[in-house]
């Protein structure tokens, strides 16, 4: 490799983990401690969960559902132990280019909520701007439903879906490649404290 591509491959590598450590260092823990409350209650009320998001963003949501699905199983074999109703809405492809065609992209998000969320389900949205208007639209309804909402946000101040999050959790980046890695360290994190707590619930029953 010539030393030109190298001392640039170099100055990437420094510049992105640096950055990637000081948003993780800043991130508001009591927002997180908040957004695991919200969601053990969820769970504890037999409420649903629903996460989205776009591009990068997708896949997490999908990501971030899987784990919440599985990850919190104690026993993935026993029929009757009580489970996380977790929905992404990135992975109904079907679903997804019907509305897109039919109405138009803002919608794919709000018409599937349209279906299936009510009073203290909780959203959970994962943006990196957020300022994706389908996003925005879906959280609106979702509120108007009385729907509890986490946003998992970044570019500072998340944007629009910053203001309408009921717990937003801030990543103080303005680039799109930390803020998707730290969507997926939230999600584990979160999960694991899920699985933990959730353990802890039914030994007090």
């Amino acid at each position: 490799m010539a030393d030109s591509v190298k001392k640039t491959v170099d100055r990437i590598i420094g510049n992105y983990i640096s950055e990637l450590k000081q948003a993780l260092d800043s991130l508001d823990r009591a927002r997180i401690h908040k957004a695991v409350g919200m969601i053990l209650s969820a769970y504890i009320n037999n409420r649903k969960v629903f996460i989205m998001g776009n591009g990068g963003s997708a896949a997490n949501a999908s990501h971030f559902a899987c784990d919440l699905s599985k990850n919190t199983l104690e026993r993935v074999d026993d029929n009757k132990e009580k489970r996380f109703k977790v929905y992404s809405l990135t992975d109904n492809t079907a679903l997804l280019t019907a509305f897109a065609n039919d109405f138009s992209f803002e919608d794919v998000f709000l018409q599937q909520l349209r279906n299936l969320i009510g009073a203290n389900d909780v959203l959970i949205v994962l943006s990196g701007s957020g300022q994706s208007k389908n996003l925005i639209k879906a959280v609106t309804y979702a509120k108007k439903r009385r729907a509890k909402i986490i946003g998992i946000l970044g570019f500072v101040t998340g944007g629009t879906l910053g203001k309408l999050a009921d717990c937003p959790i801030l990543i103080q980046s303005k680039a799109y490649g930390p803020c998707e890695d730290i969507q997926l360290v939230l999600d584990h994190i979160i999960t694991t404290s899920l699985s933990v707590m959730k353990k802890n619930h039914a030994k007090k029953k």
